[in-house]
């Protein structure tokens, strides 16, 4: 299954249905980076560094 990275304007209920179907998702609540305003260009260095 896919290994996925979402910032906080992912929906949540799309996060729930990715992991129903045994995807492996990260959100950015889970990894303590909500609501910080980060620019996107970090966002995805961070989605590359965990492999997602």
């Amino acid at each position: 299954m896919a290994r996925f990275y979402t910032d906080e304007n992912f929906p949540f209920p799309v996060v729930e249905f990715l992991r129903v179907f045994g995807h492996d998702v990260l959100t950015a609540r889970d990894a303590g980076k909500a609501n910080l305003k980060i620019p996107d260009e970090n966002v995805l260095a961070f989605a590359t560094i965990m492999e997602r």
